[in-house]
C-alpha cells in the first residue's frame, strides 16, 4: 500500500490494530478488532469515530459564491442561511448526478465536501466555472456519530450541544479552529468535525479516551448507511441515475422547480425538471428480502419467480445488524408499490423480496 495517500491518522489506526484496504487512493482502516458487527452495533447503542479525511475539503469564497455554485446544483444555496449547511448534488447536461455533496455557509465563504474518489474531478469542475477555489489539503476530517457522540464532543468543546441537525459552527480546542457540523451518515444524531492535520491525533486520542468512544472501519460505515438509506456515489448514485429517479428530490426546494423565481439555470435541468413534473420510469427502492440470505450490488431482480427480463438490479445490499435482517437498494419501475414482490437473483435461485420503505433503521437526528 506504499503507493496509497495516508490520512494524518494512519499511524493510529495501525496503533489500535485496523485492517487497511485501498479506498478512493488511500489506505483506510476497513475495521478493528471489535469487527464489524461489533462496529455497527456500538455506534447505534453509543458513539463511533470514523476517519473521514479522505473527502475533499473545498473553500468557495466571496459574496458571489453561493450564486456561482447554484448554477452547478439543483438546490437553492443563496438562500441557505449563515451557519447552516445543505445537502446538493453536481449534475451534468443529461441530468445525471456527477457527484453528491455537502454545502454550509461560513459567513464570507462556502464549505464544501466532496467524495474521495470524486474529488479530482469535481475540483476541475468547480474552477472551470468558479474563480478561487480552494482545495483544503492541511486539514483532518473526522465524524463522530451515535447516541452518546453529543456527550463526547460537549466534554471536549462546550457549546457543541447547542447545535442542531445541518448546524455548522467554529469551535476552539487547544489553541486551534474546529470546523463542526451536525448531521450524519450513519443515521444517527452526529458531528464531523475538520481539524488541522497536526492536532488530528491528538484530538481523535482525546475522544476515543471516553469509554463510549470506538474507532469504526469502513465495513460498518457501509452498512450503517445502508440502514439509513443513504445514498453511496458511484454505487447507487452516478451519471447514469437522475435525482428524480435517485428518490433525492426532496432536495430540491420549490424555487428551483418548474414555476419557482430560480427555476433551472443548472446542468440538466430539462431532464430533471421534466421527471419532478411527470414523475421518473424507475425509482430508488428499498428491499427487505425474506430469510437470512442477503442480496448485494449486482443481484438482478425480477418481476415473477420463474421467467421474463430482469426489471432492475440492485445497487447496495448486505444484513443490517441493527435490524436483524438483510437489506438492499435497487432501481426498480416507478409503478412498483411498497408492499410489492419482486425476486432476486442468488446463485441461480430467484429468491423472494418485498418493497419496502426507507429507512431500514430510524433516524435519531437532533432537528
Amino acid at each position: 500500500m506504499s503507493d496509497l495517500h495516508k490520512t494524518p491518522l494512519y499511524d493510529l489506526h495501525m496503533e489500535l490494530g485496523a485492517k487497511m484496504v485501498p479506498f478512493a487512493g488511500y489506505a483506510m482502516p476497513v475495521q478493528y478488532p471489535l469487527g464489524v458487527m461489533g462496529e455497527h452495533l456500538h455506534t447505534r447503542a453509543q458513539a463511533g469515530l470514523f476517519d473521514v479525511s479522505h473527502m475533499g475539503q473545498v473553500i468557495l469564497p466571496g459574496a458571489g459564491a453561493a450564486e456561482a455554485l447554484e448554477a452547478l446544483v439543483p438546490v437553492s444555496l443563496m438562500a441557505l442561511a449563515e451557519g447552516r449547511q445543505r445537502y446538493a448534488m453536481f449534475t451534468n447536461d443529461a441530468g445525471g448526478i456527477l457527484d453528491d455533496l455537502m454545502v454550509a455557509n461560513r459567513g464570507d465563504h462556502l464549505f464544501v465536501v466532496v467524495n474521495a474518489a470524486c474529488k479530482t474531478a469535481d475540483l476541475a469542475h468547480l474552477r472551470a466555472h468558479i474563480e478561487d477555489v480552494q482545495e483544503i489539503t492541511d486539514r483532518a476530517l473526522l465524524a463522530l456519530q451515535g447516541p452518546a457522540a453529543e456527550g463526547a464532543l460537549e466534554a471536549l468543546v462546550p457549546g457543541v450541544g447547542a447545535m442542531r441537525f445541518m448546524d455548522v459552527a467554529t469551535f476552539g480546542w487547544q489553541g486551534v479552529d474546529l470546523w463542526i457540523s451536525r448531521s450524519g451518515y450513519t443515521g444517527e444524531d452526529g458531528f464531523e468535525i475538520s481539524v488541522p492535520a497536526p492536532q488530528a491525533e491528538a484530538f481523535a486520542r482525546a475522544l476515543l479516551a471516553d469509554a463510549a468512544v470506538e474507532p469504526i472501519g469502513l465495513g460498518a460505515r457501509d452498512s450503517l448507511r445502508l440502514e439509513a438509506g443513504l445514498c453511496l456515489y458511484g454505487h447507487d448514485i452516478d451519471t447514469t441515475t437522475t435525482p428524480v429517479e435517485a428518490n433525492l428530490a426532496w432536495a430540491i426546494q420549490k424555487i428551483r422547480r418548474t414555476g419557482g423565481a430560480r427555476a433551472g439555470g443548472f446542468p440538466g435541468a430539462e431532464v430533471i425538471l421534466a421527471q419532478l413534473d411527470g414523475g421518473a420510469a424507475r425509482k430508488r427502492v428499498g428491499l427487505r428480502p425474506e430469510g437470512r440470505a442477503p442480496m448485494r450490488e449486482g443481484v438482478q431482480i425480477f418481476a415473477d419467480a420463474e421467467g421474463g427480463a430482469p426489471i432492475g438490479s440492485v445497487t447496495s445490499g448486505g444484513f443490517g445488524p441493527s435490524i436483524a435482517a438483510p437489506m438492499a437498494m435497487a432501481y426498480l419501475p416507478s409503478d412498483l408499490t411498497e408492499g410489492t414482490i419482486v425476486y432476486g437473483e442468488v446463485r441461480g435461485k430467484r429468491l423472494p423480496a418485498i418493497i419496502a420503505p426507507m429507512p431500514f433503521q430510524p433516524t435519531t437526528y437532533k432537528r
